[in-house]
């Protein structure tokens, strides 16, 4: 096993990564930017290396300077977490060649996997059924207008690169298909820079089902069954489940074959998930479709670990230092229910704008069945250049039921003062009947999200309260015109 490894991520992921190596016995070294230098994930760390400027392209995306980091600081493994660096196969490939031995898996499975069409063709050979539809040998706006006449409407033009929803544009009956082509090409043209586009028959409100897969060195493939992410905003996640309410144990046996094919298909190692569309079947098993390979850890790899009872950054660890994993597919259970609801700093009545600012107060709730996984502190800050996630909740029970009333009392006890937070909306969504009754599927929330936000942006009695007595005891809290703003007092009051 390692002795030393360096985590080349931030926030939440990054002190979950320290926290299991500290278990380990693996020394930890941290990375930083100027934003970020008296960030929990620093101080938590055995070690810390400042690699540059505040954004992500002169910090945590500067693969010279994390390596130069690990490779002076002794590390013989480097941990990317999720985003930046983590998909980066030039990434991966260098550190195989400086000698530092990369968490995740070989940068030839990453390249397999980063181009969808790429990766659909890898699927249909592996017998994964894929979505109905077409990648164009003719590339022109015509020619991917002719191969979406042959799908038929309604159709969904998606760009090869990328991920996210960037680049994905529907076509319906009736629509001029020509604008969806070029702005699909657009996106992918400016996120990604490859404009290449593809054709899927659109299919009618599926939901987003992911098998769970590691991988070791001697091959064994293992399944840790499904977690359920329909419910999404904008195609990104915002509250995930497991086990799926849906899925059955003869539908879970083939998603779990299928994504054991996906991953032998491209000589996986080490932890990723297997991405399927789900859609019903009439008078039989739901139908199931291939949509992509997340050659990392998931975000909503919590609620797996809290229902298979498995630590999947212990066992990555364990995989990339070439030791077989300790337990079988036949050893594995389901038991009980988790649920995760993502805390981000953002406004949901104001087009879930992202926020920043001082974490005025800042405490997580304590309470049986409930885990809180966060990368920031009272006191620290909530800043411009990264994402505004906060925190992930997790509530683990015997019953779905009780999972989510769990999840419901932990975001109620919650106190998080200095930027307005998407706590009220996750609890709206956590009592929609339709999610009670977990029938959900990806345009739940874009079809009743209006319904779900707050419908005023005015904080609570108990806001104004400490805004109130802020602005009797620190000087200049109360101010000319934004006075009548708690927000900004509280801001103001910051030392």
């Amino acid at each position: 096993m390692f002795t030393s490894l360096l985590v080349a991520n931030r926030g939440e992921i990054a002190i979950r990564i320290i926290r299991t190596c500290r278990e380990m016995g693996i020394r930890t070294v941290a990375v930083y930017s100027d934003a970020d230098a008296g960030a929990r994930h620093v101080l938590e760390a055995d070690a810390a290396v400042r690699i540059g400027g505040a954004t992500p392209a002169d910090s945590y995306l500067r693969s010279d300077a994390i390596l130069d980091a690990a490779i002076r600081t002794g590390c013989e493994a480097l941990h990317p977490g999720y985003g930046f660096l983590a998909e980066d196969a030039a990434f991966a490939r260098a550190c195989a060649g400086a000698g530092v031995t990369f968490v995740g898996p070989p940068a030839a499975a990453i390249e397999a996997m980063g181009s969808k069409i790429g990766a659909r063709r890898l699927m249909q050979a592996a017998g994964v059924p894929v979505v109905p539809g077409e990648v164009p040998a003719e590339q022109s706006d015509e020619g991917i207008e002719a191969a979406i006449e042959r799908i038929g409407r309604p159709a969904l033009v998606k760009a090869s690169a990328g991920g996210g929803g960037i680049g994905m544009r529907v076509v319906r009956a009736g629509d001029d298909a020509l604008p969806a082509i070029q702005a699909a090409r657009r996106d992918a043209l400016h996120a990604f820079g490859d404009g290449t586009l593809y054709v899927e028959r659109l299919l009618d409100r599926p939901r987003h089902v992911e098998i769970q897969i590691i991988a070791d060195s001697e091959g064994r493939v293992i399944p840790l069954f499904e977690r359920e992410c329909s419910v999404q905003r904008r195609h990104q996640k915002v509250i995930e489940e497991c086990p799926s309410p849906v899925v059955t144990p003869a539908l879970r046996a083939q998603m779990s074959a299928a994504a054991v094919a996906a991953a032998e298909a491209v000589g996986y190692r080490n932890a990723g998930t297997v991405e399927f569309l789900v859609e019903g079947g009439t008078g039989g098993e739901p139908r199931f479709y291939f949509l992509e390979m997340n050659t990392r850890l998931q975000v909503e790899h919590p609620i797996t670990e809290q229902v298979v009872g498995v630590d999947l950054v212990h066992a990555q660890l364990a995989v990339a230092a070439g030791l077989p994993l300790q337990w079988t597919q036949d050893a594995l259970r389901q038991r009980g229910h988790a649920i995760e609801a993502r805390v981000y700093a953002e406004d949901p009545a104001n087009n879930d704008l992202p926020q920043a600012g001082p974490l005025l107060l800042y405490r997580e709730p304590v309470m049986p069945g409930v885990r809180v996984d966060s990368g920031v502190t009272e006191g620290g800050e909530v800043t411009v250049h990264y994402d505004p996630m906060i925190a992930k909740v997790i509530a683990s029970g015997e019953t779905r039921e009780q999972a989510r009333r769990r999840l419901i009392a932990a975001l109620r006890s919650f106190p998080i003062l200095g930027v307005r937070t998407n706590v009220p909306f996750l609890i709206n969504i956590l009592e929609a009947p339709r999610f009670v009754s977990g029938e959900v599927d990806t345009s739940f929330l874009d079809a009743a999200g209006g319904s779900l936000r707050p419908l005023a942006r005015e904080p609570t009695a108990e806001i104004r309260a400490v805004a109130d007595a802020v602005r009797a005891v620190v000087p200049g809290a109360g101010m000319p015109a934004p006075v009548n703003d708690p927000w900004t007092v509280l801001r103001k009051a910051r030392v």
